[in-house]
């Protein structure tokens, strides 16, 4: 009987194999700068990557370097970011560009450690080891949903965090942490996907689940990094406080201006055929708001709002207060 040393070269192997005949030509696979792959991760967590490739382009041709967007207002990047979704990513990678710019041990450059950057603001251990297997091509697993769904089926069990990231690693040929990762983000978009096509998949003669019949539950449910279906957008605290930041682009609104359009907007959306936004549309449009400023994304002023860092920022969310 083979080993599970030889079981598991041979899976390299195969999955290799599969793609360099199967790979995704994304963009940011051109470069090693640490900074470049880091906001193309930050930009395709929850985001399609379709999506994403434009964007990242525009970013970069803005912002090249953490010291160019630590110079930027927060406002700035908030209006760059419309479309993208998750505007906490966006403050988060604002403020980890201010932190490696003012650190006079990095001057701008993102530290080369797994503690270093876990060290910094919105960066966890996926990203952290995304940049690292990316950018300095070293040797560590990562494990988002795509690789999560993988390792769980392989297994054949569900995995909880330090059980995904031990077989992630072990999973890794020496020296080729750079493709082995790319290989097992594009098979997991590609082929293991929520509704597996194990019948194109380079690991279903080893896959646990697969030799085992596929039983429910699906081991990848629920195991470490595989993220769970999103609540519809429409109707979703996530539209209201999108309609909140989409109102703010071209500049300042009266709170209860900003309230009661944010409101009509939500209730147009749902198709109600009422005259003025009722009090469940109101609701929501003022918990979106609160929730920004609590959060730091939008600011107040003389009973006016704003995105976070126009004019003069108030750290501390409310200057009316």
């Amino acid at each position: 009987m083979p080993s599970d040393v030889v079981i598991i070269a041979g899976a390299r192997r195969s999955v290799l194999t599969w793609w360099e005949a199967n790979r995704r030509e994304l963009p940011w696979r051109d470069t090693r700068d640490p900074w470049a792959v880091l906001v193309a991760e930050v930009m395709a967590q929850q985001t399609q990557v379709a999506r994403v490739i434009p964007r990242w382009h525009d970013f970069l041709d803005r912002w090249p370097t953490a010291n160019a967007l630590a110079a930027a207002p927060l406002a700035d990047l908030l209006r760059a970011w419309q479309g993208l979704g998750y505007p906490r990513r966006a403050a988060n990678l604002h403020r980890c560009a201010v932190e490696v710019t003012a650190d006079p041990s990095l001057e701008g450059r993102l530290p080369s450690t797994l503690d270093g950057l876990l060290a910094l603001p919105g960066i966890g251990p996926y990203t952290a080891r995304a940049v690292l297997a990316f950018a300095e091509e070293a040797d560590v697993g990562v494990v988002d949903t795509n690789t999560g769904r993988i390792l769980a089926r392989v297994v054949g069990e569900r995995l909880g965090a330090r059980a995904a990231q031990a077989e992630a690693d072990r999973w890794v040929p020496a020296g080729e942490g750079w493709a082995w990762n790319q290989a097992m983000l594009d098979l997991g978009a590609l082929v293991c996907r929520p509704t597996p096509r194990c019948d194109h998949c380079p690991l279903a003669g080893g896959c646990r689940w697969a030799l085992d019949g596929w039983p429910e539950p699906d081991p990848a449910t629920r195991s470490a990094g595989v993220s769970v279906r999103q609540a519809p957008y429409r109707g979703s605290m996530r539209e209201a406080r999108g309609r909140v930041l989409d109102a703010l682009v071209d500049g300042p609104v009266a709170e209860d201006r900003l309230i009661a359009g944010v409101a009509g907007r939500l209730q147009e959306a749902v198709g109600s055929a009422r005259p003025s936004a009722g009090p469940d549309a109101i609701s929501r449009a003022a918990t979106a708001v609160e929730e920004l400023l609590g959060e730091g994304l939008v600011q107040a002023s003389a009973g006016h709002i704003q995105l976070a860092g126009e004019g003069h920022p108030t750290p501390a969310g409310r200057a009316d207060q």
